[in-house]
């Protein structure tokens, strides 16, 4: 009879997973049904800005998204196309962290350049995309109303 086993179980025996992409948290990096994206186990190391990360929110979910901000006890952490940031996130609720992606069948790091200009980018405007997704979150709301 074959166990089933959590992600947790399965990174440390194995070091690693490729697992197929499921949502739209982490659009346009990672596109649901499409891509699939590689996780490694961790180092001994805190995480980074920047970095990708599996981590677990109680009680048994399990979320791929971005690290935005390394605080001194917990990280803030924010899906690509989300709105909301994630406070409070351990260094125990972090089971991997990404280090590559397949796009159309082909393996792409995190260190190749396109990568990285995406990561600084996608970093860098944060604000000002959760901004503008507030504000047309609104006109929706208020045209629908104008409308009823």
């Amino acid at each position: 009879m074959n166990k089933k086993i959590n992600y947790e179980e399965y990174i440390e025996k194995y070091g690693s997973l490729t697992y197929t992409n499921v949502g739209i948290s982490m659009l346009p990096l990672l596109r649901q049904g499409k891509d699939m994206f590689i996780l490694s186990k961790r180092k001994n190391e805190r995480c980074k800005v920047g970095d990708v990360v599996l981590y677990h929110r109680p009680p048994s979910h399990y979320v791929l998204h971005r690290i935005v901000e390394v605080r001194e006890n917990d990280y803030v952490i924010l899906g690509d196309n989300c709105i909301n940031k994630e406070y409070g996130i351990k260094d125990k609720d972090i089971i991997a962290v990404m280090t590559g992606y397949i796009r159309s069948g082909k393996e792409h790091g995190i260190d190749e350049f396109g990568y990285r200009l995406y990561s600084f980018i996608w970093l860098h405007t944060a604000s000002l995309r959760i901004g503008l997704k507030k504000c047309k979150r609104k006109l929706k709301l208020l045209i629908k109303k104008k409308h009823q």
